[in-house]
């Protein structure tokens, strides 16, 4: 008995002191809660523009029929009608500067801000910057709870966090987990070292903030990666120092400046590395240079590789785009490439990227399907011939917009609502007829399938 009893004991004291080395979040609630705010977005769709547009079919050809059943008869529904959504933020500034996602307000005809004691605003879109996902908005208010913003570079993998918003709706939802990785790039996002976390992120939860122990914003809660569109343990937060700095132009400038180069890139492989004469498979390799561009005044050249920018070691092709776009505009700055088996150093001004330009890679990033996110190629005839269809243009790069419409590496796009795409070049033409806020409907070939996939133009 006295054994039995020594052994309750000793699990009794281990467990007390596993509760105890375990985080308590009480208090970072108590305090932090108050500046987590929702953001309620109400936008009007119109229905028939939405609809995906016959493409350029005959009546008598058995796709006929086949695309003809997406579309209800004429009048089945109304022509517009109010959509909502929603999101979370977080406070930044006691006279009512809130941070949030872009895609959260994105199109929103208005935005609603409720606090935690129930007072609602009216909210003003300051700004936003689609290749961050950052959105800074405004309510008119004063003497509101705000954030302490940390220094996300301190932040440890292992490091306890928390995340507080709206999860499905359910307002000031507060989740924890730990950091699972620092500086992720992901393959749509050429801007954000994102932070990963295995907090438990769902939709409504996008715009709020991800607080460290010490109950400071480390970070944005952006994106999950899912197969169920729920949460899966893996999400992943905008540094706030990249946010801070988006939110500090948006306010002061009213736009966002970023460095660039000019360059196409892609990664160095382990193959690469050895043709080129590298001991390490390390930096960016310059795949194209645009034309007149800062790269191309600087004397960069196709099959350099960049191996440090402005003193910082570029271990990636990732890392460089990172670099660049947080680079001043006008700065001059030394590169140090990788050429015919020897590094020298080049000096070159940093260029300011244009409007919905965004980091290109191998494949067509021209300005009118930019607009869209959308790096395109020319079909070969042999992929013509292999696919089976007379004109198209290959995905090979799906940012923003295209990204979250669903349009994948891969996908070949036959035709812009009825009309049908023969080149990059005429896809372009076509998109230019299009203003923004008019909506727009791709069919995509996608292996055996075809589907139509709705935008509105920016």
């Amino acid at each position: 008995m006295k054994k039995l009893l020594c052994t309750f004991f000793l699990i009794s004291f281990s467990v007390f002191s596993y509760a105890k080395d375990l985080p308590d979040f009480t208090e970072l609630v108590e305090k932090q809660g108050p500046a987590v705010v929702n953001v309620s977005i109400t936008q009007t769709v119109n229905q028939e523009e939405m609809l995906p547009q016959m493409p350029n079919i005959p009546e008598g050809d058995p796709f006929f029929d086949f695309f003809r059943r997406f579309r209800p008869p004429h009048g089945g529904i109304p022509h517009e009608f109010e959509s909502k959504s929603q999101g979370s933020g977080f406070i930044v500034s006691a006279d009512g500067y809130i941070l949030t996602n872009a895609h959260v307000v994105d199109g929103a005809d208005e935005v609603t801000v409720r606090l935690t004691d129930k007072r609602e605003f009216k909210a003003k879109v300051i700004g936003t910057d689609r290749r961050t996902d950052v959105a800074l908005i405004k309510i008119e208010a004063t003497g509101l709870p705000k954030v302490v913003v940390g220094n996300p570079s301190q932040l440890k993998v292992g490091e306890w966090v928390a995340a507080i918003g709206s999860p499905f709706g359910f307002e000031n939802s507060v989740t924890a987990g730990i950091v699972s990785a620092k500086g992720r790039s992901l393959p749509q996002e050429n801007y954000v070292p994102f932070i990963q976390t295995d907090a438990a992120i769902n939709p409504g939860n996008s715009g709020g903030p991800l607080f460290n122990l010490r109950g400071e914003v480390v970070g944005i809660n952006s994106q999950i990666y899912s197969r169920t569109g729920g949460y899966m343990g893996v999400a992943f937060a905008i540094p706030i120092d990249v946010a801070m700095d988006v939110a500090d132009q948006l306010r002061i400038h009213g736009k966002i400046s970023r460095g660039w180069l000019g360059v196409m890139i892609q990664e160095v492989t382990r193959e690469l590395a050895e043709s080129f004469g590298l001991k390490k498979t390390e930096g960016a390799l310059i795949a194209g240079v645009e034309k007149g561009g800062p790269a191309d005044k600087g004397g960069l050249a196709p099959s350099d590789v960049i191996l440090r920018f402005d003193g910082k070691p570029v271990g990636n092709a990732s890392e460089l785009p990172l670099l660049v776009g947080a680079t001043k505009p006008g700065k001059q700055v030394e590169v140090q490439v990788w050429r015919k088996g020897s590094a020298r150093n080049l000096a070159l001004v940093v260029g300011e990227t244009p409007t919905e330009k965004v980091a290109q890679r191998p494949g067509k990033m021209e300005s009118a399907a930019g607009r869209l996110g959308l790096g395109l190629n020319d079909l070969s005839e042999a992929q013509k011939k292999e696919l089976q269809i007379p004109n198209g243009v290959v995905v090979v790069e799906a940012q923003a917009l295209a990204a979250r419409a669903g349009i994948q590496r891969g996908d070949v796009i036959t035709a812009v609502n009825n009309s049908d795409v023969k080149s990059v070049e005429q896809f372009n033409q076509v998109l230019t007829g299009y203003k923004a806020g008019q909506n727009i409907a791709l069919l995509v070939r996608r292996g055996e399938r075809a589907l139509f996939i709705p935008f509105k133009m920016r």
